[in-house]
């Protein structure tokens, strides 16, 4: 993240905009808009920038920049035609500890102006960066369409609720929950469709039933992460997470699933490899309860899917045992996604008219599988973590009589900008692979399927 986005309070203070035409203008709309007092400086100041000086209660110099200009000043806009004019300005501002932005040259700058969703008091910004404006004004374009001009409304209207809800309520947990509950419900619609009076009589008859106890109930959300790309995941394991006051995950969630969550949520890595755990499954177990019992919302975040070898079942033992509410939220399993991703469809009617999904080793660590069943010619046998075990899952089919000739494939770090598609036969893709780095988690896909990846391959292709 190169820039920190902040709301920055300009209400009553100085700013000044070195410049007078066009874009200049754009800039002293906005400072305006926010309560600031604009100061313009430029030989030739346009008349609408005359006026928002003059009703912001700033002041206009019609002539060159001064450095005494910068006296008082709460921030600089540079909104020049002129390159070296901006460049002199700005580095004087800066020498005083003024923030500075350079219009159209951010890296001589200190900060940027967002493309912005107005619905006061609730904004939005959209920034790229300085990378590509353009592509920051289409976001900005679409939020504005999908995003009523009455939220506005509804954001005063919580505001006007906040202090009687405190009263009701003293626990911060029970008021963010409610409130919560109140924006899935007919209250929105209510403030939408311009039935304010409505509303409030809803809303203030809401926090007069509100129940702190049932507010302040803990819960456990058990929920499928998928087998990597955030895209995803689904709509109900987004709105769990994100409603979560502690989540806990694992090795093979990544980060950009993570970084979702609420910011002031606490996350808690409990990662979990082949054989390296940085908690014992029955610490995790024990932890769900621990924060459940304190009230808390808690989401266990689990790649693919928490019922698909994702010990899910392990982990709701403890806490039906323990009367703790839950939810279970399935996600999209990883032998899915990842043959997707691979363009290995798991079932085709010129191949396969079955899939089995197996585990390629035991809580012992062991492969102790049920040979003999498969081996079917027209089943796709798809291993999870299995990698370790590769030689001797291909060595145990074809004991059992798969042929040696079978199409086989590994896919690591599936849906991922890190996918890799590895394809061979039962007989030669472990001396393939020898000595190479093949990266966890990896699925191996066994079945005459796999020959259509080089036909079907979309993901990352061409990269």
């Amino acid at each position: 993240m190169e820039f920190l986005p902040i709301s920055w309070r300009l209400q009553g203070k100085s700013a000044l905009l070195v410049g007078g035409g066009e874009v200049a203008l754009r800039k002293g709309r906005l400072l305006h808009r926010s309560g600031a007092k604009v100061s313009v400086v430029a030989p030739d100041v346009c008349a609408d920038l005359r006026d928002i000086a003059v009703q912001s209660q700033g002041v206009i110099h019609e002539r060159a920049f001064e450095s005494s200009d910068l006296t008082g000043q709460t921030l600089v806009i540079c909104a020049t035609d002129d390159p070296a004019v901006n460049a002199a300005v700005a580095q004087q501002a800066q020498a005083r500890g003024l923030p500075v932005n350079v219009v159209d040259n951010p890296s001589l700058g200190d900060f940027i102006f967002p493309a912005i969703v107005d619905r006061s008091p609730v904004l939005i910004s959209i920034s790229s960066s300085g990378a590509s404006p353009v592509l920051a004004r289409k976001l900005r374009s679409q939020l504005e369409s999908m995003l009523p001009a009455r939220w506005g409304r509804l954001a005063d209207l919580m505001a006007r609720f906040r202090q009687p809800l405190k009263d009701k309520l003293n626990n911060v947990g029970a008021r963010r929950l409610f409130w919560e509950q109140a924006l899935e419900g007919p209250l929105v619609e209510k403030v939408m469709a311009g039935k304010d009076s409505e509303a409030e009589v809803m809303l203030a008859e809401a926090i007069e039933a509100a129940d702190a106890s049932r507010l302040s109930r803990g819960e456990v959300y058990l929920v499928g992460a998928g087998p990597g790309d955030p895209d995803l995941l689904t709509f109900r394991a987004l709105r769990l997470l994100q409603k979560a006051d502690v989540v806990l995950y694992d090795r093979l969630v990544g980060k950009g699933i993570v970084d979702l969550a609420r910011r002031d949520a606490e996350l808690v890595y409990v990662g979990k490899a082949r054989d390296k755990h940085a908690l014992p499954q029955d610490n995790i177990n024990e932890l769900l309860v621990h924060y459940a019992k304190q009230g808390k919302k808690v989401c266990r975040l689990k790649g693919g899917d928490p019922f698909i070898f994702g010990r899910g079942g392990e982990e709701i033992d403890l806490i039906v045992a323990e009367g703790i509410d839950f939810q279970v939220v399935p996600g999209i399993t990883a032998a899915s996604g990842c043959a997707a991703y691979a363009g290995i469809p798991l079932t085709h009617r010129d191949h396969a008219q079955s899939v089995r999904f197996v585990t390629g080793h035991r809580k012992d660590g062991t492969v102790d599988l049920d040979w003999p069943h498969l081996v079917s010619e027209t089943e796709t046998v798809v291993f999870y973590m299995g990698l370790v075990g590769l030689r001797q899952i291909c060595s145990k089919l074809m004991e059992h009589g798969r042929a040696g000739d079978t199409p086989i494939g590994l896919v690591s770090r599936g849906t991922t900008n890190l996918q890799e598609v590895i394809t061979g036969t039962l007989d030669s893709l472990p001396d393939q692979i020898e000595g190479r780095e093949i990266h966890a988690p990896t699925l191996i896909i066994v079945g005459s399927v796999v020959s259509l990846h080089s036909q079907f391959e979309w993901f990352g292709k061409g990269n």
